[in-house]
């Protein structure tokens, strides 16, 4: 070997990202009959489409020198403390759970938890965080987490739009005290919907003359005041309104909560419950309703049910709400919670407790009370009547401000400057006595300014004298045993580590779902996310104090547009579905810029993923579906016949690519020109981006816009079911349209509202992303995609034989997953897939995605970072199984008592003193040898789901309720 080529190979990460070696490619290549992986290549990519030169994203990086370049771009942020709130406050992670979610793969790579069974840890603690969300708001029913405080406040406002009684108007007032971007989302979210949304003073509300259908409140306020709005929600109520309260779950703690109120809705952030400010996100919005809203809850909802053996189990309820069964009747596009957030938050709650919670609230307060006598004593007025929990605001003269905040800035502290006269000091749970001394100083501008430990000591009220009466809580929050039972850290870990033993995660076994990609997450990757310098910063912080993420954001969006061939990138649509609700905004208001706001039809295949439909829909477009022909391919009469028809009025066509199917179409240029000469725009949804990168890119093809779904295609984790980030990629002449936001400059010049509550999105999950880019190098990333392509075709043809390969591209090729058939299975045998889901279970592994896009179909996807010794296993897993069906096929196994039906099988099953099966137990448990060399053992039996929906429970109760 030459030197320099020994030198190559000890930098390439892509060697360590890839799972085939040489050898297994060459085995897979002779399986299929390929002469070359460039020549299977030709054959599967359309050569009208294909890229015409290198993909062009620098060198590779070793590991070590990515996170040498990335720590020095992050250095050149400031961490300073902030003291701005608007929703954001600093927290103490605690070490055990820093320790063992945040950073454990063991939780980031799960994927979302459709099998129930063989995620009973994870659903437990979004149990969890449901029952300390409904605790906390007074309301029964909490979901399992939303995005960010601002989409989740435009969700309850979709919520009470689908509930408005008859009487109400279009009017959506909002409490001009709400955080500006929580009223900017709902604003961007209320136009294409025809929603009138009114701004103004709360109390000065009157439903004398046109009664809104819906109310939006803040409480605490943006800028700290406590209100008393019972008689409000009262009066809203009489009218025929309802009510959403935004709020703060520390400060429920100590506030009577919103449903004690009155209040049908609850939303807001658990952020500041142990999860990094993380310049905006990911962070875990709530969302809780009152009963009436169950069947209305937006996003995913975790509950009770029982398993085969009437044990109690989890599992995620009401799932006909989800997406790709609604389609356009959907009542949200939500394809995504911040799962792993919301079991950071959950697991805070478990950590301190009732007790401890109130502590810190309490601490917290009196923090600010403290700060709030200093200002008192240095001649300041305070604001809110004196009424505050952890938000101080004061008034000054313009010019005092500008002081105060030259002051708090040469002592490395963010204040708020809510206008030019007013200031707001938000205080947390890491403000300590010298940093209040800190602050008083700023404001004492030269003058002796009082100390913080003597000002406590003058501290006298109890809460009902500072909240105003009434306003206290005084019911009970979190009396369930698990919040009450790990207050030492050996308790904390052995809980934490006995939810995380349920689940099975990319740590055990390939995932390999069809459309999610769970590929490998590398801990090169992963390591940023703790660090400070990129964790520690608020998204409002002043611009001069991020230089490093506006270097790393630039860097990105210069990435991912020579990854996808588009000429802008906005990165701050926080999912894959608000990167398609933000791309067809960016479409309606360039239609609208052109003074052709009547074009609202958007084609779209039968086949899309349900969000697109959903997405259309909240976008203000009616959506008119095209056929696909019997081969899966999008039927292009059809589509060129309704493109016509709609001419006038045509806004644009959704389109996945390579299909949803798993097909590379040839007629995709077509597609793109047909709708073009009709006046239309063509959206791509990114799903399927990962079988593109280096070969094609569909800024060259013919789309106008794309989602980039970067916990597919760029190695963010999928988290459970959340983070995802969905950034978007326009040409030139949609690049004016990008989102902007109120209080950072971001987007185009022309910008739509916000998306997401944050400029940035999850902004401290990118540097997962651009690690990856910078170590896989152009000719890394290329290499990744064509081996996705050879592991589904090497698995396709394995497959085939035994389970038929549904569709496939004229060249009689998959792209990057296959979809095999099993509705003839069912037909001989009375075998459902789920009953092939459920016994992979046994065999150690997740199931493929189930009964999408075809109903009686498993859509498999390998991805490029699984060895061919996993591919393997699997198959054989998937061959042996189809021996099983053959035995009751032959009636030589009972159709009613069988592996298969009886899938999984638990361990206390195997342990039972009776086995009365037509199978033995070693058949049920341990089906192959290398399953008994490292079994992993589902919880419980297979979860009843309809049991689980008539009998809806959703927070944490005694066991015994349930059996």
């Amino acid at each position: 070997m030459k030197l320099q080529d020994a030198l190559n190979r000890r930098t390439s990460f892509a060697r360590r990202h890839i799972g085939p070696s040489t050898a297994d490619r060459d085995a897979m290549l002779k399986e299929l009959g390929a002469a070359s992986l460039d020549k299977l290549i030709d054959t599967a990519v359309p050569a009208s489409i294909r890229a015409k030169k290198p993909l062009d994203t620098g060198k590779a990086l070793a590991e070590h020198e990515a996170l040498a370049k990335l720590h020095a771009m992050a250095s050149k942020n400031k961490v300073f403390r902030s003291f701005i709130g608007l929703g954001y406050s600093d927290t103490l992670v605690p070490a055990v759970i820093q320790r063992n979610v945040l950073e454990n793969p063991g939780w980031y790579t799960q994927y979302t938890p459709y099998q129930a069974e063989i995620a009973q840890g994870r659903l437990e603690a979004l149990l969890n965080f449901q029952t300390m969300v409904a605790d906390l708001t007074g309301l029964p029913i909490a979901n399992a987490s939303l995005l960010d405080e601002g989409t989740a406040a435009a969700e309850a406002m979709n919520l009470c739009w689908n509930s408005k009684a008859a009487n109400t108007t279009s009017l959506y007032f909002i409490a001009e005290d709400c955080h500006p971007q929580t009223i900017a989302v709902v604003k961007t979210r209320a136009e294409p919907l025809g929603i009138e949304v009114v701004v103004g003073s709360p109390q000065k509300l009157s439903f004398d003359a046109q009664v809104p259908f819906g109310i939006l409140l803040q409480y605490p306020s943006s800028t700290g005041g406590i209100e008393n709005y019972e008689s409000l929600i009262a009066s809203a109520h009489a009218k025929g309104a309802l009510v959403a309260v935004a709020s703060d779950l520390l400060a429920l703690t100590l506030l009577k909560s919103p449903g004690e109120l009155g209040a049908d809705i609850a939303v807001g952030s658990a952020q500041r419950f142990g999860v990094p400010l993380g310049f905006g996100g990911p962070h875990a919005a709530f969302f809780a309703v009152k009963d009436d809203f169950k069947r209305k809850i937006p996003g995913r909802i975790i509950g009770m049910s029982k398993d085969a053996h009437g044990k109690p189990a989890l599992r995620m309820a009401l799932q006909t709400r989800e997406q790709h069964i609604r389609r356009d009747k959907a009542t949200s596009n939500i394809c995504t919670s911040q799962v792993l957030l919301a079991v950071m938050a959950s697991m805070y709650a478990v950590y301190h407790g009732p007790e401890g919670l109130k502590d810190i609230a309490l601490r917290t307060h009196a923090t600010a009370a403290t700060l709030a006598r200093g200002l008192e004593k240095l001649g300041y007025k305070l604001g809110n009547q004196g009424r505050y929990f952890d938000t101080v605001l004061v008034e000054t003269t313009a010019s005092n401000a500008t002081d105060v905040h030259k002051a708090a800035e040469t002592r490395g502290m963010n204040l708020r400057p809510v206008d030019s006269t007013k200031i707001a000091v938000a205080v947390d749970e890491k403000t300590s006595l010298q940093d209040v001394d800190d602050l008083l100083a700023c404001f004492a501008l030269g003058k002796s300014a009082p100390k913080a430990h003597e000002l406590a000591h003058e501290l006298k009220g109890d809460l009902d004298e500072r909240f105003g009466k009434g306003l206290v809580r005084t019911s009970a929050f979190l009396t369930h045993s698990v919040f009450n039972s790990h207050r030492s850290e050996t308790e904390m870990l052995r809980y934490i580590r006995s939810l995380e033993s349920k689940d099975l995660s990319l740590t055990r076994t390939m995932i390999p779902l069809g459309s999610c990609t769970m590929k490998l997450n590398a801990t090169s990757e992963l390591m940023p996310v703790t660090w400070p310098t990129l964790n520690g910063i608020h998204p409002f912080a002043p611009e001069n104090q991020w230089a490093g993420y506006k270097e790393l954001t630039v860097e990105l969006e210069r990435l991912l547009a020579a990854c996808t061939g588009f000429d802008r990138i906005s990165l701050q649509p926080n999912s894959g579905a608000q990167g398609e609700y933000a791309g067809l905004l960016v479409i309606r208001k360039f239609f609208q810029s052109k003074g052709e706001s009547h074009r609202d039809i958007c084609l779209i295949p039968k086949s899309a993923h349900g969000t697109n439909p959903a997405s259309a829909v909240l976008a203000g477009m009616k959506v008119v579906v095209v056929e696909c022909d019997q081969r899966g391919n999008i039927d292009m009469d059809d589509l060129a016949k309704k493109a016509a028809e709609h001419e006038k009025t045509l806004a644009c066509a959704m389109v996945t690519y390579p299909s949803t199917h798993g097909v590379f179409e040839e007629s995709i240029t077509r597609l793109c020109d047909i709708v073009h000469k009709h006046g239309g725009q063509v959206y791509m949804d990114g799903a399927n981006l990962n079988a593109q990168v280096g070969l094609t890119s569909p800024g060259t093809f013919g789309p106008d816009v794309c989602h980039i779904n970067l916990h597919k295609t760029f190695c963010i984790p999928h988290g459970g079911g959340g983070p995802g980030m969905g950034p978007i990629g326009v040409k030139t002449h949609l690049a004016p349209y990008l989102p902007g936001h109120p209080l950072v400059k971001v987007g185009g010049e022309k910008a739509t509202g916000p998306v997401s509550a944050a400029p940035y999105g999850s902004a401290s999950i990118l540097p997962i992303s651009l690690m990856y880019i910078w170590m896989m190098g152009g000719d890394g990333l290329t290499d990744a995609t064509k081996v996705a392509i050879l592991n589904a075709n090497y698995m396709a043809k394995r497959l085939h034989p035994h389970y038929p390969v549904l569709y496939r591209g004229d060249t009689d090729l998959v792209a990057h997953e296959c979809i095999i058939d099993l509705r003839q299975i069912k037909a001989k045998s009375g075998i459902e897939v789920e009953d092939v889901a459920k016994r992979l279970m046994d065999y150690g592994f997740h199931a493929p995605t189930v009964s999408f896009p075809v109903p009686g179909t498993m859509m498999i996807e390998p991805t490029e970072s699984e060895s061919k010794a996993e591919l393997d296993r699997f198959c054989d897993a998937m061959i042996a199984i189809r021996a099983e069906i053959r035995l009751v096929e032959d009636g030589k196994s009972p159709k009613d008592d069988n592996p298969l039906v009886n899938a999984p099988h638990t361990a206390a099953v195997l342990a039972a003193a009776e086995w009365k099966h037509s199978y033995s137990r070693e058949t049920a448990v341990f089906p192959t040898e290398w399953v008994r060399a490292q079994k992993f053992w589902p919880s419980v039996a297979r979860v009843d789901g309809a049991y689980g929906d008539r009998n809806l429970v959703c927070t944490c109760a005694p066991i015994e309720s349930y059996t």
